[in-house]
């Protein structure tokens, strides 16, 4: 008896996984019937089942007063366990009550101050009386359409009236110079980022379970510190050249980026322009309040000869500017989970950035000083406008202005 057991057991053992619910209790089922009185307890006892799924087998396979499940199906409609909101009506409101936005924001609220995680609402709602596990708040959420999010950039705050018509007046200047076969480029300077063995987001393909190992604190190495890559992006032909400045991110470092794009490719590629247009960020070391910016613009368009015309962002727009998803967004593509651990990995890194469009950069090192807290007093910029240096547009005149290497005996663009 006792091996006619075991190899039963085994045998179920060897063939349970391939077999359906029903099909199991039925083989159940049958082996107890074999086995006669006590056969239920004995073969319940050898493959660890309840004694209520043999007893149902034996029913099933001998016809005694039980239904079998149609073909296909291991249980008759309405078997099984009953889920918790089928017992407990009021489960599905009280869990939306919960994650209800409104609710967030009640003082009374028991997650007012705590993640909305399945594990916090599950405590919540037997809180209250409701008896759930963080399984079953998985799945009804899930029911419920809701998900894991992550907070999404999108409210772009107060807008300026004239936001829209800024856009407009940059465009149609841009259009303008274009057909002229004049240069238009976008300005920025990219994030500052750590010289050394940091972590940089991303992923990069590496041998599983050797990633580059990096230091654990981010805190600024003293001899390499930070740099700050400053691009001037061409829109007509999509290159640029990003300047990478070790010192300090300021308006004299941003004139001369724009003053080295001019001298290494522009002056090259427009032989026979005397205008360049400039758009710019409201903010920023090229902001349009930064008077810094407007004094270097004029040293730079006197040394050129060139005639600058700016048209900045509207407030709050940063994100529109070119030269964000033209430029700046393949470079950190391209360095993606690599460690940048010099000012030569970094150049190269950037040097070889391109994308299918075509997309050529070059990076040039600037290791020249550029002190902060220099002032510039208002004084300074009347000067610029009352000998017509500086000609702000009619149209926003502190967003749009025009810059001449000397007094001008035309008006300015716009």
């Amino acid at each position: 008896m006792a091996d006619a057991v075991e190899s039963m057991a085994r045998r179920f053992a060897l063939l349970a996984p391939h077999l359906t619910e029903l099909q199991q209790r039925l083989w159940l089922g049958v082996e107890a019937s074999e086995l006669g009185s006590g056969g239920v307890g004995v073969v319940a006892e050898a493959v660890s089942v309840a004694t209520d799924t043999v007893r149902r087998g034996r029913a099933e396979a001998l016809g005694v007063g039980v239904e079998v499940p149609a073909m296909g199906r291991s249980r008759r409609p309405g078997g099984g366990r009953k889920r918790a909101e089928a017992h407990d009506a009021d489960l599905v409101t009280a869990l939306e009550l919960l994650i209800e936005p409104t609710t967030r924001g009640d003082p009374g609220s028991p997650l007012r101050w705590t993640t909305l995680s399945t594990r916090n609402l599950a405590k919540a709602l037997t809180e209250q009386g409701h008896r759930v596990s963080e399984f079953v708040v998985r799945r009804l959420l899930k029911q419920l359409g809701y998900s894991l999010q992550a907070n999404a950039k999108d409210l772009e705050g107060k807008q300026h009236p004239d936001r829209d018509a800024q856009f407009r007046y940059l465009a149609e200047q841009s259009t303008g110079y274009l057909d002229a076969g004049d240069p238009v480029i976008s300005i920025d300077t990219k994030k500052k980022e750590l010289v050394g063995q940091f972590r940089n987001g991303g992923q990069e393909l590496s041998k599983k379970g050797e990633p580059e190992k990096v230091n654990v604190h981010d805190f600024p190495d003293k001899e390499l510190g930070k740099v700050s890559p400053y691009g001037v992006y061409d829109i007509a032909a999509d290159d640029a050249l990003v300047s990478v400045g070790t010192d300090h991110d300021t308006a004299q470092f941003a004139v001369a980026s724009i003053g080295r794009w001019w001298n290494l490719i522009g002056k090259t590629r427009y032989p026979d322009t005397s205008n360049l247009l400039i758009s710019a960020d409201g903010g920023g070391s090229n902001g349009s309040r930064v008077r810094l910016f407007k004094v270097e613009l004029a040293k730079l368009a006197a040394t050129t000869g060139l005639t600058i015309t700016v048209c900045h962002l509207p407030p709050g727009t940063s994100k529109w500017n070119k030269i964000e998803h033209r430029l700046f967004c393949f470079i950190s593509m391209n360095w993606r989970g690599r460690p940048l651990t010099s000012h030569e990995v970094i150049i190269s890194t950037i040097n070889a950035t391109t994308n299918a469009a075509g997309l050529r950069v070059r990076a040039e090192l600037d290791t020249d000083p550029y002190p902060t807290g220099i002032q510039i007093p208002p004084e300074a910029i009347k000067t610029l406008e009352s000998t017509g240096i500086l000609v702000r547009h009619d149209f926003h005149g502190e967003w749009n202005y025009t810059v001449y290497p000397s007094k001008p005996d035309t008006p300015a663009k716009g």
